[in-house]
């Protein structure tokens, strides 16, 4: 019988390992037996308390978008309640050092390709993508009106996902105050600073 309290302890351990496992081998070579072995735990204990490798992998899926939705939220606690501030933070969120890491950028990647054959990990990746846009349309219908608010969210959607996919894929450290700039410039071209 498992110890009382070791429940979260051990979730954790087994998502970790998961990350690690995939990083290594890739999730189609990913096995229940390697992530166990990796976290130094039974495979009986990965089916105990997440059923089978989907229901870990879901899990997996669901503490990255917890630690994009608490990054996100800590940025725009440290920044300033202006529209500009808020979008800024937005950008500092998504390349938060939780998100750039070599080992998130392949998790993230993996799950955006398995998100195309598995209902829930879909499921995930499109309620993610919906509060982004969401969060973004809601700071920039501040100052602009609603189509454009919505053109210029979805185009800082599109710049995020691109920068982040691009510095992922390219190899190496990624550049992440390349990559702020670059957005940056895009909210700047959408929010001119007025002028005196």
């Amino acid at each position: 019988m498992p110890k009382l309290g070791m429940q979260p302890i051990r979730r954790e351990q087994l998502i970790r390992a998961t990350f690690e496992t995939i990083e290594q081998v890739g999730l189609a070579d990913a096995t229940i037996a390697q992530i166990a072995a990796h976290a130094g735990l039974s495979t009986g204990i990965v089916s105990h308390y997440f059923g089978d490798k989907d229901g870990l992998l879901n899990a997996a899926m669901r503490h990255i978008l917890r630690q994009l939705r608490e990054a996100v939220a800590e940025c725009r606690n440290h920044a300033a309640p202006d529209p500009r501030s808020q979008l800024r933070a937005i950008i500092d969120g998504n390349f938060h050092d939780t998100q750039v890491s070599s080992t998130a950028m392949r998790v993230w990647l993996t799950f955006w390709s398995a998100s195309m054959h598995h209902a829930e990990l879909r499921r995930l990746q499109r309620a993610n993508d919906r509060r982004l846009h969401s969060n973004l349309t809601c700071q920039f219908r501040r100052e602009l009106p609603p189509a454009q608010a919505r053109q210029a969210a979805r185009g800082l959607a599109a710049m995020i996902d691109g920068l982040w996919l691009r510095g992922s894929l390219a190899g190496g450290d990624f550049d992440v105050p390349q990559a702020r700039r670059l957005a940056y410039d895009y909210l700047n071209h959408q929010l001119p600073e007025s002028t005196p």
